[in-house]
């Protein structure tokens, strides 16, 4: 049996991994390796991708840097998460706001100690993606457009940042990115719905709020046709090997994602909107391993 302080302690543990996604921060890890193995270098030694330590530190302080932007923006959104997400909202406020700041500020300073192993540029790099993250947090997010495209923007940075570091340059690194990038906004316009009651309480000026659902739903049935046109690209001018089975299956997703969506009329209704872009997200990280299923044995030497 546990004692009181030690159950005290875990509750703490899992409020604190609640607060900065911890979830998601793995994918992050696992979609970071599998894009540099498979799309950014695909020609070097599978050992000398996975035990490389520039990378290692570019992955180390982009969940850093990722981590504490779940913390600020829980710190800023604290009173309209009490009233979209009261029973998570209660899991997070287990550890103090004086806590999470200062952890926060640790996590921050830590993305930049590991970035300073790679090269001074990726100091300056993730320096102003965390002024970016807490800007958005701050000030973006509570305006309509730019708070989404923002919000698109700062997830797919980290991946530029190994980008960048294996300065590949291929078309179809940009198809991805568009694909993805186009998937991340459908979500967080879906989430601005989700969370439209406590956005109107605390005066965020979201689509939803400033334009109305109905308008809302024109949007993300019009960004769902536009994410068709990177899926075409890549079906039909670059290899992708055997994830062609996903993106066939994205396009079923999304003919199936704006049903529901034009049926959609509660809360309830636009949280599983939101899991099925989620999962549209988690599943294609992990389907990257299809772009060739012999990689792992044709790279071990």
């Amino acid at each position: 049996m546990l004692s009181r302080r030690q159950k005290h302690f875990l509750l703490k543990f899992f409020s604190l991994f609640s607060v900065v996604r911890g979830y998601n921060i793995l994918i992050l890890i696992f979609a970071q390796y599998l894009t540099s193995i498979y799309i950014l270098a695909p020609d070097r030694p599978l050992r000398n991708v996975l035990f490389d330590p520039n990378l290692l530190m570019l992955v180390l302080a982009s969940s850093a840097a990722i981590a504490g932007g779940y913390i600020i923006n829980n710190f800023y959104d604290r009173e309209k998460d009490l009233i979209n997400r009261p029973h998570k909202t209660m899991l997070d406020r287990l550890v103090s706001q004086r806590t999470k700041l200062s952890t926060y500020f640790i996590l921050n300073f830590l993305s930049v100690i590991f970035a300073s192993y790679v090269s001074f540029r990726a100091v300056m790099f993730f320096g102003l993606y965390i002024f970016g993250i807490w800007f958005y947090s701050h000030k973006l997010k509570r305006y309509p457009f730019i708070g989404n495209i923002t919000a698109a923007i700062l997830t797919v940075i980290p991946f530029f940042a190994v980008f960048i570091y294996y300065r590949n340059f291929d078309l179809v690194i940009f198809v991805h990115a568009t694909f993805l990038f186009l998937l991340i906004s459908m979500r967080e316009l879906v989430k601005d719905l989700e969370n439209i009651k406590g956005d109107l309480v605390q005066n965020y000026r979201t689509i939803p709020v400033v334009y109305g659902e109905r308008v809302s739903k024109w949007m993300l049935t019009i960004v769902a046709a536009l994410t068709l046109v990177p899926i075409y690209f890549l079906l039909t001018k670059f290899d992708v090997g055997y994830m062609y089975f996903y993106f066939f299956g994205s396009i079923l997703g999304l003919i199936f994602f704006v049903i529901v969506l034009w049926l959609s009329a509660r809360k309830l209704h636009y949280i599983i909107l939101h899991t099925i872009l989620r999962l549209a997200i988690v599943i294609g990280v992990f389907s990257i391993v299809l772009l060739d299923v012999d990689v792992v044995l044709n790279r071990i030497l």
